[in-house]
């Protein structure tokens, strides 16, 4: 049986989730600069595993055209979701994201948010890899959002190291940072006073997940 957890676990109203989410915020606007990338309505991007579409989302408010934007979503019920929340432009395709029909050297970006996590098979993680490679330019890059260590109380997610990157994507240059203090932690600090967050967050062995690009060669 599938986990289910309240209905409120992931409300943006939550101040352990806010500040999750405006700390990935910063972390991708900050690598979306350093790579010159200054106007985000020229990028194009895809989404392996978009879900209901709230990472699409917060790409369109960042200024991204929807027409150059692409979600891949395995499960049907999320992929309708998306269909609902997504403007119209917004390319969506259901189904194996392997085998989406993306134009190989056609993404400026192609992101993933805890999805490699849950894919438990070695050589399905490294298909799916190769896939998201191919549809990069040069110059181009993944950016990569995942648990760096083992969720203990779900055995369908595995941590996937810095180490693990440098396999899946041996031609690319990573560069990486540890983010998103542990959620049990940031639930119950938060819970006393959302400043506790950021307090219990500066402590790097606390934090769960690692941001990176993975920059592809010109």
């Amino acid at each position: 049986m599938s986990r289910r957890w309240p209905a409120d676990r992931y409300s943006l109203l939550r101040p352990d989730v806010w500040q999750l989410v405006q700390e990935r915020q910063r972390a991708i606007y900050q690598g979306l600069l350093a790579r010159g990338w200054h106007e985000p309505a020229a990028l194009r991007l895809t989404e392996v595993g978009c879900g209901a579409g709230g990472n699409l989302l917060e790409f369109l408010r960042l200024g991204c055209t929807p027409a150059h934007l692409t979600g891949c979503e395995l499960l049907p019920e999320r992929l309708q979701m998306a269909r609902e929340r997504l403007p119209a432009a917004v390319v969506l395709h259901g189904g194996d994201a392997t085998e989406a029909p993306i134009a190989p050297g056609s993404q400026d970006v192609v992101a993933q948010v805890t999805v490699f996590s849950s894919v438990l098979d070695t050589a399905a993680r490294q298909h799916l890899a190769q896939a998201m490679w191919r549809w990069l330019k040069p110059g181009g890059a993944v950016l990569w959002y995942d648990f760096t260590v083992d969720n203990p109380h779900n055995a369908q997610v595995r941590g996937m190291p810095r180490r693990r990157l440098a396999e899946l994507f041996p031609e690319g240059r990573v560069q990486a940072q540890r983010l998103t203090l542990a959620p049990p932690i940031a639930r119950r600090v938060a819970a006393l006073h959302p400043a506790l967050y950021t307090v219990f967050n500066s402590v790097p062995a606390l934090r769960t997940h690692l941001l990176a690009w993975i920059d592809k060669p010109r």
